[in-house]
Parts: C-alpha cells; structure tokens; sequence
C-alpha cells in the first residue's frame, strides 16, 4: 500500500470524508480536516460559482490558523471534487481557483481527464478519480490520475454494483499507488476492514449527514440515523445514473420505490419534461442518498465527535478468537 507524502503525520484515522452534493460545506471540511481526516467538498456546490473563491479562501485560512497553534497535531489536508462530465460547464471557472488557492487534492468523478490531471501536478497537488469497475479504473491511471476511489456496492450516491472484497483484490493486482474504498462504511471496524481489503483509506460519506456541520435538513439527518441498509433503493431515475437513496425519501415524493421507472442514462440533468412540467422529484434536494452503512449511525453529532468515535472503534478493532 502506498501513502502519499500529503497525509503523513496528519491523520488521526484513514478515512476521507466523501464530497456530499449540497451537504458538503466549509463549516463540516473544517471540521472534519481539523479532526484529522480529509475533509471535502463539491466545487459545484458554491453557488453561485463566485462563491467558491470565498470557500476556498475561508478553508485555506482557517486550516493554515489551526496548523500555526497546533504544530504538533496539523490538520488533514482538504479536498475539492470536480465533476468533468461535459454538462458540468464551470470546470474551467472552477479549476483557475483550485489553481489559486493551490488546493492538496482533487476528487475527479464522471470522466477522467489528462489535462485536468496535469494541471493539479503543476501547482503540487495530487488527483484522485472515483471509479465503479475496472475498465474506469485503469482509464483513470493511464490519464495520470495519482490514486483510485474504489465506489463499491453499498456506496451512497452514485454507487457501483462490485463487492468490495473483490474490487479492492482485483484492483491491487495491477495498481500498487493510493486507494479509497468505498462502500458502506459507517464505523470504525468498517475503517479497518478496507484497511485489511488492502485500501489505503476508508472513503465515508453517508454518517457525516447526520453531523451538525452538515448543510443537510433535519428531517434529512433524522433519516439517516433512524434507517437500516433495508431502506435503500438502487436506482438510475433520478439522474440518469444509478445510485443509492433512501426509501422513506421516495415515498414522500409520492413514488412507489419498489416499481420505479428506469431513466435515460444520456440525460443526466434535472428539471422539466417537454410540456414544462416538473418530470421527477429531484435529487439530491427531494429525494435523498445514502449508502447501506448508515445502521452504524446512532445519532445526529458534531462530526469531531464522530470522527472520535470511529477512531475509537478502530484502535480497538480486532480478530476474534477462533
């Protein structure tokens, strides 16, 4: 396994805290890199676009004041996702300030890209490109991509369908570099275990929206915590990709999630259908994700609180006896 220079010394626990579309703001990526695990966030979540400069701004400098007073306990580094799909038409915009506040990290999603991986090397940074199978997987690297973000069955989100035991082996085969697996992980022994699988982290998003930090409704969170992995749907309606998503969700949107209509994977926007109407609840503000790991959640807490409660669950983390 193979650790970048970026994270030695500070992390507190292997994990990387998932960019969460809406949910991911500054107050929980300060929060969680403070912890001691990397803290991210989409970059199309600062709307209007302007407002990724003040993000960025704010995040740089209040990691920077926290480092300067605590010397011997540096926070993690922090994370940007960019989504390179073509629809996304502030890649562009949205790059030029990555490059001005020279962020450590770059999360790439829905297509892999060389000259976006090159131009985070040019500013010192490192790219790590979420993949679902194999064939994504060695795209990613051959593009130039650093490390791989392994997104297995169980994720929430944009999931992919591969148990995690064999997507991590399988993967280990060919790539000695960094890898974050995805995929239920709601807990420190699950931290562990993709240790174990052979990852270098543990890639967690679902239990931080039930954190106060998180830009996630209280009924959002209250779901979260109160629900089991029986009470998530696999579906592409919503964005024309398949993901997972909480049931209670869809039945307040008036949908039955056990007979839902597949999508149009080509149309991945959201909005109205030809007569101007409304075509489907919308993702992620109606209709909510999440990943199979989320019985681990006990509660809504400060995410400082429930990074120490995985680091916890880790350190004490052990084979039964036989």
């Amino acid at each position: 396994m193979s650790m970048p220079a970026l994270f030695k010394g500070r992390l507190s626990i292997p994990v990387i805290g998932s960019p969460l579309f809406i949910i991911s703001v500054p107050d929980l990526v300060i929060a969680q890199c403070k912890a001691g695990v990397v803290g991210s966030f989409p970059a199309l979540n600062a709307r209007p676009p302007e407002l990724l400069d003040e993000w960025l701004a704010r995040i740089t400098e209040e990691l920077a004041a926290y480092d300067r007073a605590h010397p011997e306990r540096p926070s993690a580094p922090f994370a940007v996702n960019q989504i390179v799909h073509k629809s996304n038409n502030r890649l562009d915009h949205d790059m030029q300030l990555c490059a001005k506040y020279k962020v450590p990290m770059i999360i790439s999603s829905l297509g892999a890209r060389e000259e976006l991986n090159q131009a985070v090397h040019g500013w010192g940074g490192i790219v790590f490109h979420d993949v679902i199978n194999q064939k994504f997987a060695h795209k990613a690297i051959e593009k130039g991509a650093d490390g791989l973000i392994l997104v297995a069955a169980g994720a929430g989100g944009h999931a992919g369908t591969i148990s995690p035991l064999a997507f991590v082996a399988e993967t280990r085969k060919w790539f000695d570099g960094p890898i974050a697996l995805s995929g239920a992980i709601g807990n420190g022994k699950a931290i562990r275990a993709a240790r174990i699988l052979g990852a270098d982290f543990a890639y967690v998003g679902s239990a931080f929206i039930a954190t106060k930090e998180a830009n996630a409704v209280e009924k959002y969170k209250e779901m979260i915590a109160s629900s089991t992995a029986d009470d998530i749907v696999y579906s592409n309606l919503f964005t024309g990709v398949h993901g997972n998503y909480l049931k209670p969700s869809i039945l307040a949107a008036g949908m039955d999630p056990e007979n839902l209509p597949t999508s149009d994977p080509s149309k991945m926007n959201f909005g109205t259908d030809a007569s101007g109407e409304r075509a489907k609840p919308k993702a992620w503000k109606e209709i909510w994700g999440s990943g199979q790991g989320i019985g681990s959640v006990e509660g809504i807490l400060p995410a400082a609180e429930l990074i120490a409660r995985f680091k916890k669950e880790y350190d004490e983390a052990v084979d039964p006896p036989l």
